[in-house]
């Protein structure tokens, strides 16, 4: 299968977001460039392997020092940027929807990619043909992610809750080893883990709703963009020029996505197959798909009680701005 990247004539994102983020006395006072900026990569986000593997941060910010954290999960990137571990964290839109109704203060500033990455999966030898026949089974997810998210909107749309089956809390290399070994009975997996497990393992994906499947944004604190909006502004383009390049070079991103992860280039195709680097502005139909997802969160008491899950959407997701895409 082929890449099915997507990318319109553009390919310079000098984004106006942060300043749009920026209370009027931030944007009219001198900005003090950070002294070392933190961000997390992870193989989920094929973007960010290449931002860091070309080093065009660094570049944009010679004076800056840049570290990098791996990311095995939203769970994981959304813990760094809440403890202060990175300033800039790489999750999936729901996962970051949760982590704002619980109380995080963080702000959704640019879109990575939009993949269908997460799906249900079950053993090559499995008799389960439908997620009704999950009753009862044992699920292995990692909670606060999107497949965790997936898993409980696929279990809605087939009549059941998360007390009709078994949630087993791993992290998604563990659920894939739980997968295949016999200890659960299916898998709300993740690319790239998931891919490999169809490609080295035959394991089969029971449920597939690219609906259900949330597109993935990095993710700041409000005070680090009321702070460093001219910051966010060389990151954003930095990962613009990754972006442009992953578009121009899919056959170069599979053999690093493979390199990274460490995994067969076949694994990577199958997961960049599914994987949408066309668009990275956040717009009104992210706001409107996200809230689609509000009822599960709401339901499944995943956030505190009296929250309006839909005015956190608006307030992490903000499209008031204008972001201005120009040639380099």
């Amino acid at each position: 299968m082929k890449p099915i990247f997507r990318f319109p004539n553009v390919r310079h994102l000098l984004s106006a977001c942060a300043l749009a983020l920026c209370l009027p006395t931030f944007a009219q006072a001198a900005e003090t460039p950070p002294a070392e900026v933190h961000l997390d990569y992870a193989y989920y986000s094929p973007v960010s392997l290449v931002l860091k593997h070309f080093g065009f941060l660094e570049k944009a910010l010679p004076q800056t020092k840049v570290s990098w954290v791996l990311s095995q999960g939203s769970n994981r990137s959304l813990e760094y940027l809440n403890s202060g571990g990175v300033d800039f964290a790489s999750s999936a839109s729901l996962a970051a929807v949760l982590s704002r109704a619980n109380g995080s203060p963080i702000k959704s500033v640019y879109v990575y990619s939009r993949a269908e990455w997460t799906a249900l999966v079950v053993r090559k030898d499995s008799p389960y043909k439908t997620v009704a026949d999950l009753r009862g089974k044992k699920i292995a997810a990692t909670k606060g992610t999107d497949p965790y998210l997936f898993t409980l909107r696929s279990l809605q749309q087939a009549g059941l809750t998360k007390d009709d089956v078994e949630l087993v809390h791993l992290q998604h290399p563990d659920g894939r080893t739980a997968l295949e070994k016999g200890d659960v009975d299916a898998w709300a997996g993740l690319d790239p883990h998931m891919a490999a497990s169809e490609v080295q393992a035959g394991s089969r994906l029971l449920y597939r709703n690219t609906n259900f499947n949330s597109y993935g944004v990095v993710s700041v604190t409000e005070t680090y963009a009321k702070e460093h909006p001219k910051t966010i502004e060389a990151v954003l383009s930095a990962y613009e020029k990754a972006r442009d390049w992953a578009v121009k070079n899919p056959d170069e991103l599979a053999k690093l996505l493979a390199t990274e992860s460490g995994l067969p280039l076949e694994v990577a195709r199958l997961q960049l197959s599914r994987t949408d680097l066309s668009n990275p502005q956040l717009t009104a139909r992210d706001v409107i798909a996200s809230k689609a997802a509000a009822p599960i969160l709401v339901s499944e008491e995943l956030v505190r009680r009296g929250v309006n899950v839909d005015q956190v959407i608006d307030q992490l997701i903000d499209t008031g701005f204008k972001q201005t895409v120009a040639s380099q």
